[in-house]
């Protein structure tokens, strides 16, 4: 589930800093521990930088840099990790972007921080080049 800014919703607002939405650990997503692989925790941070990425700069984006990841908790089997991605600096053609997880166990609802990284997201062409998030004249 993601959030949506409406249609009606002023220019201002038309790049969302913010983006939430949340995945399931299901048993392909485990280890044999009964917990989130490292790797798929690492591809849903990055799937959700992404989508914050490109929701704020409305133009193609790219992975270039992982700064850091830290694993605060084991997210297991059957919670739902509730992921915020936000734009932390914007630059010309890049951003910064930490993405924080909450893991939920939902009978119960107890709720504890799991997993943060940080990553370096650039705006690009069709030719992959770097490009300008704003257009020039465009406010920021």
């Amino acid at each position: 589930m993601m959030t949506i800014t409406p249609p009606d919703t002023p220019l201002a607002d038309a790049r969302p800093r913010t983006t939430t939405f949340v995945e399931m650990i299901f048993p392909d997503q485990a280890n044999h521990y009964g917990t989130l692989y490292g790797g798929n925790a690492l591809g849903i941070l990055g799937k959700a930088a992404f989508v914050t990425a490109t929701r704020f700069a409305r133009r193609a984006v790219v992975m270039a840099a992982s700064e850091r990841v830290e694993f605060h908790t084991p997210v297991r089997l059957g919670q739902m990790l509730e992921l915020t991605g936000s734009v932390l600096r914007v630059g010309r053609s890049s951003m910064t972007v930490e993405v924080r997880g909450v893991a939920e166990t939902l009978p119960g609802g107890g709720r504890s921080p799991a997993l943060c990284g940080r990553f370096e997201m650039v705006a690009v062409d069709d030719a992959g080049r770097p490009r300008a998030i704003f257009d020039e004249g465009e406010a920021r």
